[in-house]
């Protein structure tokens, strides 16, 4: 495991003392898992600004949209045609949320 040194103000410094004490960690622990969430929460960050970039450049693009319209009228299609065979099958008598494979 690496090392490093930090320099904290006063203020940290204490509050981390007093978080150690009532959580029964050391402080080290509590740096690491500080820096693990920051580290996530800017990588996260990061793939959302980029999800949001894509989604503009898609948007932008007027066969990406026509493409995007498609597939959610083709899944439209499959929600509705699902719906009408769980209502046939309800009908029917079948359970269609009973497990038949078990």
């Amino acid at each position: 495991m690496a090392s490093i040194s930090v320099r904290l103000s006063e203020d940290i410094e204490k509050g981390l003392a007093r978080e150690a004490e009532l959580t029964g960690q050391s402080r080290s622990d509590l740096v690491r898992e500080a820096v693990a969430q920051y580290l996530t929460q800017k990588e996260r960050g990061r793939l959302i600004e980029e999800m949001k970039k894509s989604a503009r450049a898609l948007y932008s693009n007027p066969e990406a949209v026509a493409e995007a319209r498609e597939i959610q009228e083709d899944f439209d299609a499959v929600d509705t045609t699902l719906d009408q065979i769980e209502a046939e099958e309800r009908a029917a008598g079948i359970d269609p949320d009973e497990k038949w494979w078990d």
